[in-house]
């Protein structure tokens, strides 16, 4: 990790821990040799960093261009592996990025819905733009969801409340065969990945609550 990443990693592992009383269920599946595209549920500011610090290892961000919106911003943003994304019309160079990322053994973590939240429910249906990812990479999908982060600290808060936040962890997808036999082609073939991705994050349920 590069110290500013590092800075960060254990400034969120310290806030996971002590403020939010964070807990991972099969913490294990974390360790994912290889390349990965890691799909989480997307209620909160807090969703990247929470996650983030619970791998073992530095993973990498999609993020909205416009938090790049100075140098310093961006100098610090870069160093903490975020990817400047423009949500209304992806560039080919992010794409290529994140391809590139995955291709060499590195992790990405995106957010099938495109955006937070409004109401702390799991949207039904994914961005195309996701599917295109899992499609053109061809690498594993991991599913992960983050629960409590809409309570803690949702659209519109100024400051996170303190609460439970738990983080589980799904089984490694290989996706592969589903596209080979879907018969499925270009935007039909990229929302059915996505869905299919946020079918598995929202079947990752809360222990002993079934929700």
């Amino acid at each position: 990790m590069e110290p500013v990443y590092r800075l960060g990693y254990t400034l969120s592992n310290l806030v996971a821990k002590l403020y939010f009383r964070r807990r991972v269920i099969h913490p294990e599946k974390l360790e994912v040799p290889g390349g990965c595209l890691v799909v989480a549920n997307h209620t909160s500011f807090l969703d990247p960093p929470m996650i983030g610090s619970a791998f073992p290892e530095a993973i990498h961000y999609m993020a909205r261009k416009t938090l790049f919106s100075n140098r310093l911003a961006e100098w610090v943003y870069e160093r903490c592996n975020a990817i400047p994304v423009n949500q209304e019309r992806p560039e080919l160079a992010t794409i290529k990025k994140i391809l590139q990322l995955v291709k060499d053994g590195d992790k990405v973590l995106i957010f099938p819905e495109g955006e937070r939240t409004r109401d702390g429910r799991l949207k039904e249906k994914g961005a195309p733009g996701i599917g295109m990812l899992i499609a053109k990479s061809k690498k594993p999908v991991l599913p992960v969801r983050l629960y409590g982060a809409y309570e803690a600290f949702p659209r519109g808060a100024k400051v996170p409340r303190p609460g439970q936040l738990t983080l589980v962890v799904g089984d490694l997808l290989d996706l592969n065969d589903q596209m080979e036999g879907s018969g499925l082609k270009g935007k039909e073939l990229y929302q059915a990945l996505s869905d299919h991705a946020m079918e598995a994050i929202g079947k990752l349920k809360l222990p002993g609550t079934g929700e």
